[in-house]
């Protein structure tokens, strides 16, 4: 009975050393052929710097089209871009104005790192909520009908919700409003530990190299994963998958007037 104590003591004993040590023995290849996000930029690209409390402000690239009695912000998904819109954008614009943008860590939007800020942390679902805010503030836009995909229904619902005088409709394409949208507090917690933070941004080079349907062009293909381009997105995206708690709205869609 005392042999088999000390194999399984022995065993644990190798098992916590592998959890606790083994992540900081594994190397992180740096990413090779990224760029500035600027770089990057098209035709319709603008890029506007927006305050954030504890940072010398966050550049947030956008598309503006159009004019008219109605605005439209666009709000894309997880993982996606400003280019989420491109075939209706100009069908947006027709009707009035149109803001689509690449919220923070995707697309070419800036990618801050926890050096770059002091107290909040701007991947926080409030700082998504608040700077959707601060974007339309800067632009001079009171009101808006937000559309979302996805992450993004799930933001203009949020809005909507939190911020009624500012819209006046909303809507939504596959919104990930349901449950098991975000992380659990189990997987907060450990997404947070020292070892996770090491090869977290390897973990993040998974999720953010998503397959994209083969009915997409290869120019389509290509603009959806320009994020991967970009300096330190994979460092970006895997603060925001630590940071991204969970979130179910789908019980207050009787709230949106």
């Amino acid at each position: 009975m005392k042999k088999w104590g000390r194999r399984l003591a022995i065993i644990l004993v190798v098992f916590l050393l592998i959890v606790l040590i083994g992540p900081f023995l594994i190397p992180i290849p740096p990413l090779e052929g990224t760029v500035p996000p600027k770089t990057l930029a098209g035709e319709n690209s603008q890029f506007i710097t927006l305050p954030f409390p504890g940072t010398d402000g966050l550049d947030i690239h956008y598309w503006d089209a159009g004019s008219g009695p109605r605005t439209f912000l666009l709000l894309h998904g997880f993982a996606l871009n400003l280019y989420t819109w491109d075939e209706t954008f100009d069908y947006f614009a027709s009707q009035g104005r149109a803001v689509a943008y690449d919220r923070i860590p995707f697309g070419l939007s800036e990618r801050p790192l926890p050096a770059d800020w002091e107290a909040q942390n701007p991947y926080s679902r409030e700082a998504t909520v608040a700077m959707a805010i601060e974007l339309l503030d800067a632009l001079g836009i009171d009101k808006v009908i937000v559309v979302g995909n996805s992450a993004g229904g799930l933001l203009a619902m949020q809005l909507a919700l939190e911020h009624p005088e500012r819209v006046e409709g909303v809507i939504l394409a596959a919104p990930a409003v349901f449950s098991g949208n975000g992380s659990p507090p189990i997987a907060q917690a450990l997404a947070n530990t020292p070892q996770m933070k090491r090869i977290g941004p390897l973990i993040a080079r998974a999720i953010g190299h998503v397959e994209f349907s083969s009915e997409l062009t290869a120019v389509q293909k290509e603009q959806a994963a320009i994020g991967t381009r970009v300096d330190n997105w994979d460092k970006a995206l895997w603060e925001f998958t630590a940071v991204t708690t969970q979130l179910d709205l789908s019980d207050r869609f009787d709230q949106l007037t």
